[in-house]
């Protein structure tokens, strides 16, 4: 990371090409949709999807796209906000970029007064839960299609 550290930037004209060349490694494209999907869908649910830009220097490193007050079950029982989306760039991974992006999903959320972080992930040796687990979220026992949700309190220090 440079030493002014990441930031999140806002997709725009300027920073889109950028954004859409954010790439993670062949082994972890089934576990992840590429950024153009997840720029898709933040057309069609626009307030619930919050995509951004990370970057570091002038560098793109990867991408996020958090939800926002989504209707779990959609049927108005359970509201939730979280990680929708995380890709960091094949070759930025292991640097902390990633742990980065989580927290400022979290910093976001608590700016909006919510109280838990949400996060879904292919189970399985190759996929992300040991990251998701190593920074404190917690399976909360549920599935969301063939994906395990996870659960970080925001209340904890």
């Amino acid at each position: 990371m440079s030493t002014r550290g990441p930031r999140l930037e806002e997709i725009t004209p300027t920073n889109l090409d950028a954004a859409l060349g954010v790439r993670v490694r062949p082994d972890q494209e089934h576990a992840v949709a590429p950024v153009v999907k997840s720029l898709a869908e933040a057309y069609v649910h626009p307030g619930v999807a919050w995509p951004r830009l990370i970057v570091d220097g002038d560098r793109p490193v990867g991408f996020l796209m958090a939800f926002l007050d989504i209707d779990w079950y959609e049927d108005g029982s359970v509201r939730r906000s979280g990680l929708w989306r995380l890709n960091i760039a094949a070759g930025e991974q292991g640097r902390g970029y990633g742990r980065f992006a989580v927290e400022s999903v979290a910093a976001e959320l608590r700016r909006r007064g919510t109280k838990q972080l949400y996060v879904t992930w292919h189970p399985g040796p190759d996929g992300p839960g040991n990251f998701y687990l190593g920074l404190g979220f917690r399976p909360n026992g549920e599935t969301s299609g063939d994906q395990t949700v996870g659960v970080l309190d925001l209340n904890l220090p």
